[in-house]
């Protein structure tokens, strides 16, 4: 039997967070809630442990609930330090003694699937399982601010969770350290490896983006690596089973990504509705427009499910040249069209837990000359989502973004003029992957399209 076990324990200071580091959000979703997921579909694991301090043991219940997780079937308590919490584990399990205890950081989210794999196979062979990643850097050992050796960098590794026990293995060493007087908390190889030498410990190849959130900073590199994440649903098969019923309305479906959302829905048994200002004179920056096009379409349906946004212009030029009535046509498309739509959605979505989608640029990560109204409207986009897909998660209702590399679209061309077409994408290729982000369980996500 394998048995996942959560480590929540802590309580974060280094983050200088009023929550700790677990129920900080990332993607959508606090970084415990992504550690636990990573277990739960994970076809090897049993059951699934979380341990936490008594005073969050209320957010863990929601999330429970919130997730529908179907392995986790303890919630135990732990105490001051980490050890504390493994060793509420071990105890747990005292009658389990052919387990498997797999400990793993409620801080580290973007756990793999081959990660976990590789740990759970590998104790058919070992009784105790590490995972660690090679060091770029040299590490040195110093005392009083002096250098004391110099190890070989090729022997050093980095460590990282999840570690794997045999649980009679664990609770021996662990039996083993709390008699000892000098006793220091380390983790739990660490704690096999001084009691219980005998014991050979197998080393698993982590990976750089099993990354433990710590400091402020990790937190934007945690973003980042989610997003790289996000081409995984790339192989999302799409069934006309999961689409026939649904209901989806594009704004902005008259041509380029747009016009590919609504033809590949329609050939997948979508029920598409499209507006824009040539089709139908729906204006995304009007509110009245969005709401009267909303409306007419759940009069027809008695539901939406799907809203998705491609509606933007952009104006290459220097802002110095850029009439005043160009920089208000673009912010109020580009920003204040999403937030309409947004509004808007909302009591629609709410009732079928649907999904809305808006679209960000790459140029949304740095401003560029030429750009800067185009760049900072996409930089906001991005914002939005992030944030709103916070506030109605416990609405069912979930936000995402695409973020498509260069588009083969009529705005391209428009102010780009004529380009190799192996340097662009295609249009279907990207409303392939708002279809499959749709049918997704991301949320306050930017989901990457790349060439």
């Amino acid at each position: 039997m394998n048995i996942a076990v959560i480590l929540a324990g802590g309580v974060g200071t280094r983050l200088e967070k009023s929550l700790p580091k677990q129920f900080f959000k990332v993607a959508g979703k606090m970084v415990m809630e992504h550690a636990v997921d990573a277990f739960e579909k994970n076809e090897l694991i049993d059951e699934i442990a979380i341990v936490i301090s008594n005073h969050y043991l209320f957010m863990v219940e929601d999330m429970i609930i919130r997730n529908r997780w179907q392995k986790v079937k303890r919630v135990l308590i732990g105490g001051e330090e980490r050890y504390h919490s493994s060793l509420a584990a071990v105890n747990a399990y005292n009658d389990f003694k052919n387990a498997n205890l797999i400990f793993h950081d409620a801080a580290r989210p973007l756990v793999s699937q081959r990660i976990i794999n590789d740990v759970v196979k590998s104790m058919d062979n070992y009784n105790a399982v590490d995972v660690a990643i090679n060091s770029a850097d040299t590490i040195i050992e110093v005392e009083n601010d002096i250098i004391n050796s110099i190890p070989d960098r090729a022997k050093m590794r980095r460590g990282q969770t999840p570690q794997g026990f045999k649980q009679e293995i664990i609770s021996k060493a662990y039996k083993m350290a709390l008699q000892d007087e000098n006793f220091k908390a380390t983790d739990d190889c660490g704690i096999v490896s001084k009691y219980l030498p005998e014991e050979k410990i197998f080393v698993v190849n982590g990976e750089e983006v099993n990354m433990k959130l710590t400091y402020p900073e990790d937190t934007y590199l945690l973003d980042k690596l989610f997003q790289l994440r996000s081409v995984e649903i790339q192989d999302m098969q799409l069934s006309k089973e999961c689409l026939a019923e649904k209901v989806m309305v594009v704004f902005g479906g008259c041509y380029g990504i747009g016009k590919s959302i609504v033809d590949l829905g329609l050939s997948n048994g979508v029920r598409v509705y499209s507006f824009s200002r040539s089709e139908n004179n729906v204006d995304v920056s009007n509110m009245e427009d969005v709401k009267q096009a909303l409306e007419k379409v759940f009069q027809i349906e008695k539901k939406i499910d799907f809203v998705v946004n491609t509606a933007g212009v952009l104006y290459k030029e220097p802002l110095e040249t850029m009439s005043y009535q160009t920089i208000l046509d673009s912010i109020n498309i580009n920003y204040f069209g999403i937030v309409n739509i947004a509004l808007a959605s909302l009591p629609y979505l709410k009732e079928s837990k649907g999904h809305v989608l808006f679209f960000t640029s790459s140029s949304y990560t740095r401003g560029r000359a030429f750009y800067s109204i185009y760049s900072s409207t996409k930089a906001a986009t991005v914002n939005f989502v992030q944030a709103i897909s916070q506030e109605w998660e416990t609405l069912g209702v979930k936000v995402n973004c695409i973020n498509p590399e260069r588009t083969q679209t009529p705005m391209r061309m428009k102010n780009f003029g004529s380009e190799p077409e192996n340097t662009l994408l295609k249009p279907d290729a990207v409303a392939l992957r708002c279809i499959q982000t749709l049918l997704s369980n991301y949320t306050g996500q930017v989901i990457d399209v790349r060439l």
